[in-house]
């Protein structure tokens, strides 16, 4: 795999991204580094995690993932240097009062979190530092629409960019990055950093699978023409697109007990559709009938797609590692594409 640039900074980062939110809940700490250890082996040097990590977020294990990363790096010495790090700071407390108190993310949270991860993380330096979700209110998480009644936005985004400048300045990050953005905030940041001479945005990581290609409504040509690399997540759909749940209804054998989709909290959100899973099976049997795996179906549309600078990937054991790696491999036909394409039209977003 052969390196790429994320929008204009100077890092360098692996087309495969390891996405770690399931240590510290689905995965032991020993398992994650066993994870950790093979990843970089296969050339991947892209690590994402968060702070509100592991996931789903409970207070319990608040920071629990950025902690294991932490006591992976000072258990390998030199590994630190190997990794391109990215982290987030959380956006406005999504029912998670034990990150912050309030609706808002102010520059004292900006700065109080990315302190926060640094000691977690016990690194001097994040490479990648990115806002999780916006501060203002969009439509996100399965929220198709945009309602301005329910702004409630108290840090301007110059403010988080002149926050972010500091932490820049300060060496306690290298670049910036956004997370669940729309076309608006990707061009705000952007115009704001180029008018006041502060940090441009690098990435934008946002959801981007065969059951939710809204990247493709207006978000690939802005970071195309801004030179903003978009950090897919997701590409399997929680797992949707794996073929794990393809037997059973909508509840019982389609979620067992541990897998993401059991949690009540993703249920209720866009992977828990049942219109998710009926257009996941379309695409698994499309797998199935050219002679591909469901999850190699779903990852090589991501990893050869002229919009995807880097695709990460949440393992749960290093099986499911070296399967998703595996499938750097696989090249997708014309006319295979061609049919991915009038699915699409057909079943649209369900996962959105």
């Amino acid at each position: 795999m052969n390196p790429v640039r994320l929008g204009r900074s100077d890092l360098m980062v692996s087309p495969i991204c390891l996405g770690t939110m399931t240590f510290g809940e689905q995965v032991s700490e020993a398992d994650a580094f066993a994870i950790m250890d093979r990843a970089l082996e296969r050339g991947v040097n892209f690590w994402d995690t968060a702070e509100m990590y592991a996931v789903p977020a409970r207070q319990e294990t608040y920071g629990a993932t950025e902690r294991i990363i932490g006591r992976w790096f000072q258990a390998r010495p030199g590994a630190r240097q190997q990794v391109v790090l990215a982290s987030k700071v959380a956006g406005p407390s999504r029912g998670m009062p034990w990150i912050r108190d309030g609706q808002g993310m102010t520059a004292a949270d900006i700065v109080a979190s990315c302190e926060g991860s640094l000691r977690r993380l016990q690194t001097e330096v994040i490479d990648l530092y990115q806002i999780h979700w916006p501060e203002r209110h969009v439509p996100a998480f399965g929220n198709l629409y945009y309602d301005p009644a329910k702004e409630v936005t108290q840090t301007s985004i110059h403010t988080q960019l002149e926050t972010l400048a500091k932490l820049v300045q300060q060496g306690k990050v290298r670049a910036i990055g956004l997370s669940n953005e729309t076309p608006y905030g990707v061009h705000e940041f952007v115009r704001l950093a180029e008018q006041h001479g502060l940090p441009r945005v690098a990435s934008v990581q946002n959801p981007y699978c065969l059951i939710n290609r809204s990247w493709e409504n207006g978000m690939d040509e802005s970071c195309h023409r801004l030179d903003v690399g978009l950090l897919a997540y997701s590409p399997l759909g929680i797992g949707l697109l794996t073929g794990k749940y393809d037997a059973g209804g909508t509840t019982g054998p389609r979620a067992p007990q541990g897998t993401r989709l059991s949690y009540p909290s993703v249920q209720k959100q866009r992977w828990g559709r049942p219109e998710a899973l009926d257009a996941a099976r379309v695409y698994n049997h499309l797998a199935r009938t050219h002679g591909l795996t469901p999850t190699q179906l779903a990852l090589a549309f991501c990893y050869r797609n002229w919009r995807v600078a880097s695709t990460i990937i949440g393992v749960t054991s290093l099986a499911q590692l070296e399967d998703n790696l595996d499938a750097w491999s696989v090249t997708l036909t014309p006319e295979l594409l061609e049919q991915i394409d009038l699915y699409r039209w057909k079943y649209r977003d369900p996962g959105q």
